[in-house]
């Protein structure tokens, strides 16, 4: 077993993870990415002086990630420093601000401040969500292959608590009266790129998660997480080799042998895991021939999330911002519809602010700030022109910052700038149709009938990241790792 071979496509935070573990295990590791440094969608963005993460801006459930570390042989401590948030972030509608926070009698109280009589929903909120996390997450952590792995005790344990055929607005409807509060603990459902009114009631566990185990910030940004990941490879001996895209997928006798490299060069290994972006790994990467489930005729049907129009500002002074917020649309629901299945951008749109200078120095030079501006947007499918739309749109998100105070001068500031469509998602970093959060999270394609993390198409062949079990989102990828790993390493131990 020492001596088998694999081959990562993609220096994400899925290839990253299996990478380490296979090379802690004594596998040889060689790890192919197409861009100029690792991380994928969790990497890091530097334009001028300042510093930005491309993609998510925060951790839950860094207990995840610390089995990572563990299962490579490391203590994450020795690499990143994380700072709990508190409050958990801002939330605001009109001019009623929401700061709920890990501490909940704090949050209790605020609750039944600005939305009287909601305490107590609060509570059975976080009792039976809690009982909900418990037996869903083990489900997270077992691969579904089959549909044998259905029938298990952990499997039975959380079919009651699942609420699978609910929709996390209708749990959350269980829980509050006031629209603004199902919102609050709602919102989450865009990490997974969807609508809380289609999202299934099983991911009410997000919001959970966050009042019951706390947001975190990594000094220099989440995509120093990344970065270690990187040093902790080269440490056990992996290889990393950066503007290296991989054009195909090497396939004999229904089996993964290698890949093929945009120079034409070959390589070839016992095993290939695949952390691409899922469907635009199975449209470019592997030849049609090889596939049945998932041709490129069948992935246009499949659901997808949401996208995102990001805006990285540079600006030249301090903001009196908090750390992260979220500003809702005066219709959110109405916003959220047009998002993920109208297609359409309209005037009233929410949007997240994340300002780490406030509490992470390293991010923007002295006395300015690094400010970070994600609006969900509709994926590719959607009738949008992003070269002519980005400029018309880029007015109207600076026209909604400068309606927060603290930013009502905001372009007179702008120092250094950049912006990323849904269209420069698909074109720069080859995320299909501009999906940032992958295949969605509709009943057919969860557990099951997502993409195996053992590839069901041909042999040899692992799949990492937000387009497997368990979904998307930096735990679960992370867990798909973990879950991949353990496929991988299983095929040998049952051989030996």
């Amino acid at each position: 077993m020492m001596n088998k071979r694999v081959i990562v496509v993609g220096a994400g935070p899925g290839g990253l993870a299996i990478a380490m573990q296979l090379l802690y295990k004594g596998y040889q590791v060689d790890v192919y990415e197409k861009q100029s440094r690792v991380g994928g969608r969790t990497s890091g963005l530097n334009i001028g002086a300042f510093k930005f993460d491309l993609g998510p801006t925060f951790y839950m459930m860094p207990s995840v990630l610390k089995e990572v570390f563990e299962n490579s042989g490391r203590k994450i401590e020795d690499y990143i420093e994380m700072t709990e948030l508190n409050p958990l972030y801002t939330l605001k509608f009109g001019d009623v601000y929401f700061r709920p926070s890990r501490n909940h009698e704090q949050t209790y109280q605020e609750i039944e401040r600005l939305f009287p009589g909601n305490g107590e929903g609060y509570r059975r909120f976080l009792d039976k969500e809690g009982k909900k996390f418990e037996v869903v997450s083990e489900l997270l952590k077992k691969p579904f292959a089959t549909y044998k792995d259905y029938f298990s005790n952990a499997t039975f344990r959380a079919l009651p608590h699942l609420n699978a055929l609910d929709t996390v607005y209708g749990r959350l409807s269980k829980y509050f009266t006031d629209e603004r509060l199902k919102y609050a603990f709602s919102f989450q459902s865009k990490y997974l790129g969807m609508s809380a009114w289609e999202c299934p009631g099983t991911f009410t566990i997000l919001s959970f998660l966050e009042h019951a185990q706390g947001l975190f910030h990594p000094t220099g940004g989440v995509h120093k997480v990344s970065e270690a990941m990187a040093e902790v490879i080269g440490e056990l001996g992996g290889n990393i080799y950066l503007n290296t895209p991989v054009e195909k997928i090497l396939i004999e006798n229904k089996q993964a042998v290698g890949i093929r490299t945009e120079t034409g060069d070959k390589h070839f290994a016992d095993d290939i895991v695949i952390n691409a972006d899922f469907s635009y790994a199975m449209s470019r990467l592997v030849d049609q021939k090889h596939l049945k489930r998932y041709k490129k005729k069948k992935l246009e049907q499949k659901g997808l999330s949401l996208s995102t129009y990001m805006l990285y500002l540079g600006v030249d002074k301090p903001l009196d911002l908090p750390h992260h917020m979220v500003v809702f649309a005066d219709d959110y629901e109405q916003n959220v519809k047009d998002v993920t299945s109208g297609g359409r951008l309209t005037d009233d749109f929410s949007f997240y602010l994340h300002n780490p200078s406030k509490l992470d120095k390293t991010m923007a030079p002295a006395g300015k700030s690094a400010l970070y501006v994600l609006v969900p947007a509709p994926n590719l499918k959607a009738d949008i022109d992003w070269e002519v739309e980005s400029a018309r749109f880029r007015e109207k998100v600076l026209d909604k910052l400068e309606a927060i105070d603290g930013l009502t001068d905001l372009r007179e500031h702008i120092e250094v700038e950049k912006i990323v469509t849904p269209l420069d998602w698909e074109q720069d970093y080859n995320v299909y149709k501009g999906a940032t959060f992958n295949l969605s999270h509709h009943l057919p394609q969860m557990l099951s009938f997502r993409p195996h993390n053992k590839f069901e198409e041909f042999d040899h062949c692992f799949i990492v990241g937000g387009g497997t079990h368990p979904g998307s989102g930096l735990p679960t990828i992370y867990q798909s790792a973990i879950i991949s790993q353990q496929l991988l390493d299983q095929q040998y131990v049952i051989r030996d």
